[in-house]
């Protein structure tokens, strides 16, 4: 179906939107000469008038102070909406957890909100939705983050139900037999689909050995949880020494830390954090997943690069941005907007503690699936070679820079990003400073780090498609392994 000229700019605008929100899509490449209308139906181009240049992030003024059982706490007064969010940001995640016990992290927490010894699953809804919110538990590969979003009237009684809900978890086994069931048809789910086959193929790829290679469980493993080892692993990794509470939007400036300090003051310090550093493969390989009769390819390419400890990390934040990263980026531009190769293809830096690689993601048409790598190592081949310019990457920078300001103007955003610093040691200029470094990063640098991060010789290629219409035209890229 031809998509008319008056809908095709609701489109770009809605696709987007959804990158600056972090979605993104998967759908039929579009075809190239739906992409290219004609010259008598493609209505004169104006040049849009030039940005402004973003402000610099300003980091609202914080108190903090730590409880004597080693719980670090942040406040923030922030915004002039009449609401606080609160989150309690604990050391324990999938990082945690056995190689043979894939999502016990995310199980249990899930079964942290089916009740706590004063309370059970039904009061906490109905008490945090009469103060206007609800309560996420969420877990990552490193932290578990306990959180709710209320009207400000009702701060200091939110902290007290986030501190029973951590502290005081029922852990029922009678609601165990659900979760599992819903983990089963979930797992099973992703595993249906291309994109979280490729994903999980690539990781364990780059972490053969280490638990960010682990995304999904077998069937058997879910099955054979148990509810005493849900309550091992809470036992095991919550505690005071290894949580942070962070506080931002309006609240009562007395009332809150007094609260938090009766709330919490009494937990035990629990065991330090783990720290396991991986050791991640740089290893050019080709690894195939076959799906007989696809219609598309989902590819991924990618290798470890640098954490946001490095001082490399911003400069190699705006090379992606420009290489794949954005929706105005080389690799878009070509297989994309030239070339009708896919609709959605991104790129991205991906972090945990100490750990990050570089990956770009593609779902193109099956009968260009070599071309399209062709293009993409085409694209970081050109950009180690000759330098963006100004122009080009003025226009990038202004776009980085733009977001970070939106992304963190929320109580949620700049708990995010307080969250990010604690994590991986930064201190807060990396915060107020972000703007100014993205600015500062040349022509010259974004060369540099694409020659010295960006290897493809190092780079692994996972393809999920029907191999035996692909096989043959990806095999120029190296040997293939199943």
């Amino acid at each position: 179906m031809k998509i008319p000229n008056c809908l095709r700019k609701h489109f770009v605008t809605l696709y987007s939107f959804a990158l600056v929100c972090g979605f993104s899509c998967s759908v039929a490449a579009v075809p190239q000469q739906q992409q290219q209308p004609s010259r008598a139906q493609t209505p004169q181009r104006q040049k849009p008038p030039e940005g402004g240049k973003p402000k610099a992030f300003v980091l609202p003024k914080k108190d903090a102070f730590t409880l004597p059982n080693g719980i670090a706490v942040t406040l923030v007064p922030y915004g002039t909406v009449p609401k606080v969010t609160v989150s309690v940001v604990v050391r324990s995640g999938n990082l945690n957890e056995p190689a043979n016990q894939v999502q016990l992290a995310d199980i249990t927490g899930r079964l942290m909100k089916e009740g706590t010894t004063n309370r059970t699953a039904e009061q906490i809804a109905e008490t945090v939705a009469r103060m206007g919110g609800a309560v996420n538990i969420g877990v990552g590969p490193d932290q578990t983050t306990i959180t709710a979003d209320v009207l400000s009237e009702f701060g200091p009684e939110l902290v007290a139900l986030l501190a029973d809900i951590v502290q005081r978890p029922l852990l029922p086994a009678s609601e165990l037999p659900r979760l599992k069931t819903d983990a089963l048809r979930q797992v099973s789910i992703d595993r249906s689909q291309p994109g979280p086959l490729a994903q999980e193929r690539f990781r364990k790829l780059l972490y053969p050995n280490h638990s960010y290679g682990r995304i999904y469980p077998t069937e058997e493993m879910i099955k054979s949880y148990m509810i005493e080892d849900i309550r091992r692993f809470y036992g095991e990794n919550f505690g005071a020494q290894r949580t942070r509470i962070y506080v931002a939007g309006r609240f009562d400036a007395a009332a809150m830390p007094r609260t938090i300090t009766e709330a919490f003051s009494s937990w035990s310090r629990g065991t330090e954090p783990r720290i396991d550093i991986p050791k991640p493969v740089a290893q050019r390989t080709i690894n195939l997943i076959n799906r007989p009769g696809a219609q598309q390819s989902t590819i991924y390419i990618g290798l470890p690069v640098i954490d946001p400890s490095n001082r490399d990390y911003i400069p190699m934040l705006v090379t992606n941005s420009l290489l794949g990263g954005s929706f105005g980026s080389r690799i878009t531009s070509n297989i994309r907007e030239q070339k009708g190769y896919t609709y959605s293809p991104f790129s991205q830096v991906s972090t945990r503690y100490r750990d990050g690689f570089w990956v770009q993601v593609a779902d193109v048409t099956t009968n260009v699936t070599g071309p399209s790598l062709k293009e993409i190592f085409y694209e970081i081949d050109r950009l180690q070679k000759e330098r963006p310019t100004e122009e080009e990457l003025g226009g990038i920078k202004n776009y980085l820079a733009g977001i970070f300001v939106l992304q963190n103007s929320s109580r949620p955003g700049v708990i995010n990003q307080l969250v990010f610093l604690e994590l991986h040691g930064l201190k807060d200029n990396y915060l107020t400073n972000y703007v100014q470094n993205v600015f500062a990063v040349t022509p010259a640098d974004v060369q540099r780090i694409a020659q010295n991060y960006l290897r493809p010789d190092k780079m692994a290629i996972v393809i999920v498609g029907d191999q035996e219409k692909i096989a043959n035209e990806v095999s120029a890229f190296g040997e293939i392994v199943n």
